[in-house]
């Protein structure tokens, strides 16, 4: 079993990662994934977009795991507790949100800061 201080850190720390917390996204998981996307951006230009979505994805659903991880150990039970359908759609609709931005240049990819 786990201390309950560790399953309070997870249900918080995945709270702010989470879809459920569209508040914070532009301080964390966008960040997240631009940062997760710089390794594929050097290797070419063109799995930017891509690797930025996948950064973003892999940022909520690590989110979404960790409230589960940290909720279970709190309320010792197997069942998740989570609207998945809800945070699909909010997920959904950030990553069109940023496709958009990468489309119009207002998120340029990592290359045009490094320019000679």
């Amino acid at each position: 079993m786990r201390h309950p201080l560790g399953n309070y850190l997870l249900v918080t720390g995945g709270f702010i990662l989470s879809p459920l917390s569209w508040w914070n996204d532009a301080v964390i998981n966008v960040p997240l994934a631009y940062l997760f996307s710089l390794p594929f951006a050097f290797f070419s230009e063109a799995m930017f977009l891509p690797s930025f979505l996948m950064g973003y994805w892999l940022s909520n659903l690590l989110g979404l795991l960790m409230m589960h991880w940290g909720g279970e150990g709190l309320l010792n039970r197997k069942r998740p507790t989570i609207s998945v359908r809800r945070s699909m759609i909010v997920s959904v609709l950030y990553s069109i949100i940023i496709i958009i931005l990468v489309l119009l240049d207002l998120i340029p990819p990592p290359s045009d800061y490094l320019q000679y």
